[in-house]
């Protein structure tokens, strides 16, 4: 398995935490735990949104936290945390979802409020005043 990026939560933006990233083109893995140890796997096409936020004290330290809306059933919605060049991490992954999504013929759809389509016929029903 070939990655294209790895990196680790970072402390003080010191890669000294026992939280690991690593994305092919296809996933995204997230490994925590020092002695207990958990692996979350994402597939790229499940992801709908990606949002990079840095606090002040992350842009000292140059690290950034990426945020991942996903429709993944076991991890959903997602935080990828102080991870160095965040801009550059958050686009490759952006670039990478569109790109499994085209492969996968994946379409996200847009969810508007229940009362933007309201069904005018079946209202006309009960107006026999």
């Amino acid at each position: 398995m070939e990655y294209l990026w790895k990196d680790r939560k970072r402390i003080l933006g010191m890669p000294i935490s026992f939280t690991k990233y690593s994305l092919t083109e296809e996933r995204l893995f997230i490994e925590t735990g020092f002695l207990s140890k958990k692996e979350d796997e994402v597939r790229l096409y499940r992801i709908t949104d990606v949002s990079l936020n840095r606090s002040f004290g992350q842009r000292i330290f140059r690290v950034g936290t990426i945020h991942c809306c996903s429709g993944d059933k076991s991890l959903g919605d997602f935080d990828i945390l102080k991870v160095k060049k965040p801009r550059d991490v958050k686009e490759m992954i952006s670039e990478l979802v569109e790109k499994q999504r085209d492969a996968k013929r994946v379409t996200s759809r847009e969810f508007i409020g229940h009362n933007d389509f309201e069904d005018h016929e079946a209202h006309d029903d009960y107006d026999d005043n």
